[in-house]
């Protein structure tokens, strides 16, 4: 089986719409993919309608999160949740807020732009986002757009990275309360990506043991921003802690380059979230 368990579609900062990120899967001959959009479950139902023959789509969420060291400013992470309830109250009102979070980060950065000439409008972006969560990449091809920038890497590289004066902070949810979240909502918290160093800094494996000891099940193993080096390191670590390990591209559509399926999740790793998720069921023939 070729599994693929981090994608993301227009519903959040992708550009395939969940009927056409799952038409991507089907011919990359993928048999299981899942939908892990930022923040929100708005295409879960759309990717149901949409499913091809064949194609187990597990439905599932990036929530974005903060670790908070003791001595050192907090440090972004993301939770993958898979098979939760969206109607729990208590992770449906934190998607809320999240959702509500992005969104006037995202407008305070635009107006930041704006003023400084970039050329970007909030409501064309709002527009271009269908109604999705709006995040940097919809900023990113604005500014494309504008003419203010080459590439949407390269508007990350020049306007939107972390050190940019444009750049703006959001309150993400504590790790720790993300996994009790998930969890109580009968979900399956994997971390993704948790050494992506080319991407910023990263927690330890001690913040890695806290996260276990707090509910965690599972280490994304296989990304492609983990060298071989790093993802060696995870999956020892997975094992030291008895984790889940997954593999998946994190795809974007046209927004990165990486494929769908570039990377995979082995079959009994995903046999063993589908029996740990039981607030809501993989959607399959």
């Amino acid at each position: 089986m070729r599994i693929d368990l981090h994608t993301h579609s227009s519903v959040s900062d992708g550009t395939e719409s969940p009927a056409e990120l799952l038409a991507t899967a089907r011919a990359a001959g993928l048999d299981a993919v899942a939908l892990t959009d930022h923040d929100t479950t708005a295409g879960w139902g759309l990717a149901e309608a949409a499913r091809p023959p064949g194609l187990t789509v597990v439905p599932g969420m990036e929530l974005s999160c903060r670790w908070f060291p003791h001595d050192q400013p907090p440090i972004s992470v993301h939770l993958l949740a898979y098979l939760f309830d969206p109607t729990h109250p208590g992770f449906a009102a934190e998607r809320a807020r999240l959702r509500d979070e992005r969104l006037g980060r995202a407008e305070r950065i635009v107006a930041a732009l704006a003023a400084a000439g970039h050329g970007v409008v909030w409501e064309r972006i709002v527009e271009r986002s269908e109604g999705g969560v709006v995040g940097r990449p919809h900023i990113a091809r604005a500014l494309v757009e504008a003419g203010a920038a080459d590439s949407v890497d390269h508007a990350f590289a020049t306007l939107l990275h972390h050190r940019s004066p444009y750049y703006v902070t959001k309150a993400d949810t504590d790790v720790r309360q993300g996994i009790a979240l998930v969890r109580a909502a009968g979900g399956v918290p994997v971390f993704a990506h948790g050494l992506a160093t080319k991407r910023g800094r990263v927690v330890g494996d001690d913040a890695i043991a806290a996260m276990a000891d707090a509910g965690l099940l599972g280490l994304e193993v296989d990304h492609p921003d983990h060298s071989p080096e790093e993802r060696v390191h995870l999956r020892g670590l997975a094992a030291d802690l008895g984790l889940i390990t997954t593999g998946a591209s994190d795809y974007h559509g046209t927004n990165k380059a990486t494929p769908i399926g570039a990377c995979t999740t082995d079959a009994d790793q995903f046999e063993a979230i589908l029996a740990a998720g039981t607030g809501s069921a993989p959607f399959r023939d």
